[in-house]
């Protein structure tokens, strides 16, 4: 028997070459706080229901593991088209415009400072979950 559903997936765990910039992106820009900070290698952040966790390493990791993009899930769609003003203001790197999906979701994506795809979205059913 299957237990319990999960309570949904509010942890990621990133490795960086850059902490300190992705800090500051993460916190300045997106307005994450810094939840724990266990040493000068370890850095653990949050919006308030979630957790990302960025760990230092000296080069980018290789291997069979890849990850696609984060996402930040937002309240309204318009707030997607405020973010990508905002973040390119800041002298985010793009890698989209906002666009609408055929599911009423709408999106950008952009690049944190060491090249981690993040996408900004408002997704109906999420943004719903979050009342």
């Amino acid at each position: 028997m299957r237990p319990k559903p999960t309570r949904g997936l509010r942890h990621v765990a990133l490795y960086t070459t850059d902490l300190e910039a992705c800090e500051r992106f993460y916190v300045e820009l997106l307005g994450m706080r810094v939840e724990w900070r266990p040493d000068a290698d370890n850095l653990y952040l949050t919006s308030g229901n979630d957790n990302l966790a960025l760990h230092r390493a000296e080069q980018p990791p290789t291997g069979p593991q890849r990850l696609d993009h984060i996402g930040f899930v937002l309240a309204a769609a318009e707030e997607v088209d405020a973010w990508f003003d905002y973040l390119g203001a800041h002298g985010v790197v793009m890698k989209s415009t906002p666009r609408t999906h055929r599911d009423g979701a709408r999106s950008f994506y952009c690049l944190d400072p060491v090249g981690v795809a993040v996408q900004m979205i408002f997704h109906p059913p999420l943004a719903a979950d979050q009342g």
